[in-house]
Formats: C-alpha cells, sequence, structure tokens
C-alpha cells in the first residue's frame, strides 16, 4: 500500500467556498474529502489542516472553533497560527484603526509538509490550496524525493488562478462544489455531538 498524506491552506478553502455563496459547503468534512482522491492501492494515513482564528470576531471565531473540534474528531490534524495587529493611521485626516494580518499559517504548512516528506509519512501528497506560496516547498520536494509524487487539488473556482502551483506539481484537478456537497459532516460520520454553526446547515 502507498501512503497517502494530506495538505489543506485552510484560508483559501474557505474563500473559495464563501464565493459560491454555497455556506453550507463550509461544514466539509475534510478526511473525507481527502479520502475521495484516494486510488485504489493507496491508504490515507494523514490530514493536516492550516489556518488562525479570528478571535476578535465573536460569531466566526465560534463557529470556526466548533468546526476545528469536528475536524479533530476525525483525525485531522489542526495547525492554528495567529493574527497580527497594528494600529494604523490615515496621513490625511489622522483617523487611526486597527489592521490584522493572518501569520504563519503558510509556514506552519511548508514546514509541516517538508519535514513529512523528509520523515517519509507519504508516497504521494495531495496538497488544497491555489496559493503560489508553497511553490517553493512543492519544488523542494520534488527535487530531493523524485520518487514522491504531488497531486493539487485546487479549491472552487480557483484552478485559473493557480498555474504557477500547477507546474509545480505532478498533477491537478479542481475541487468542484459538487464534490464538497458529497462530503459534507453528517450524522453517521460525527463523532462528538456539535451541529452544524447558524447558517451552515446542509439543504434537504
Amino acid at each position: 500500500m502507498r501512503n497517502v498524506a494530506c495538505y489543506i491552506d485552510g484560508f483559501n478553502l474557505y474563500h473559495s467556498i464563501d464565493d459560491l455563496r454555497k455556506p453550507y459547503l463550509k461544514w466539509v468534512n475534510l478526511w473525507a474529502l481527502a479520502e475521495s482522491f484516494v486510488r485504489p492501492g493507496e491508504n490515507l494515513v494523514k490530514v493536516a489542516y492550516f489556518s488562525a482564528y479570528a478571535t476578535w470576531l465573536p460569531a466566526q471565531y465560534a463557529r470556526h472553533r466548533t468546526y476545528v473540534n469536528e475536524l479533530k474528531g476525525v483525525g485531522v490534524e489542526c495547525h492554528m497560527a495567529r493574527f497580527n495587529e497594528r494600529t494604523m493611521r490615515c496621513r490625511g485626516c489622522k483617523a487611526e484603526w486597527i489592521s490584522r494580518e493572518e501569520k504563519e499559517t503558510d509556514v506552519h504548512f511548508a514546514l509541516t509538509f517538508l519535514e513529512d516528506a523528509i520523515d517519509d509519512v507519504f508516497h504521494r501528497a495531495i496538497v488544497i490550496s491555489a496559493d503560489s506560496d508553497y511553490v517553493p516547498a512543492v519544488r523542494k520536494i520534488r527535487g530531493r524525493y523524485p520518487a514522491k509524487e504531488i497531486f493539487l487539488a485546487t479549491p472552487p473556482e480557483r484552478h485559473a488562478k493557480a498555474r504557477e502551483l500547477i507546474r509545480a506539481c505532478n498533477s491537478a484537478s479542481p475541487v468542484t462544489p459538487g464534490r464538497l456537497a458529497k462530503h459534507l459532516f453528517g450524522p453517521e460520520r460525527r463523532p462528538i455531538n456539535y451541529d452544524p454553526p447558524r447558517g451552515w446547515t446542509p439543504p434537504d
């Protein structure tokens, strides 16, 4: 059996789903989604999710914590980074506001991906993202370990924007809204008794 590991850029996937205006698709079971890309003769051994909490937005923070708990319940490794805050000032009117920037998510992603390649965790990796920031990590792994295969699954409506990352990987295919809809959390795959956050309930 060939081992498969999946690495998910949480922000890239989230914002692509948000653009679809189908919020219930955010309730996707990432382990099941990764399994849908596994081929005969392969074994899914790891799914890693990379994101950060928007702690200053109470409703979004609560929904995200619920989702992360659900992911952990099905075996997904959740690597949570942070946001930096800094005070911005308008030079003209002198107005001030707080700007927040996500930090460390891409670093956590790249380091975990590289470490797992070195430790021989996978024969084939699935990367769910369209962010070109991961091109150096992909190139490094393919250069050092040419026998390992890297498959890119681009989030919905992001395939055309991922040309550089597509070229760096062995192969690529888009994640369609239909595939997401087939792999939402449901009662049969809900080891923790959480209901979907408000607005994330799948249609009947």
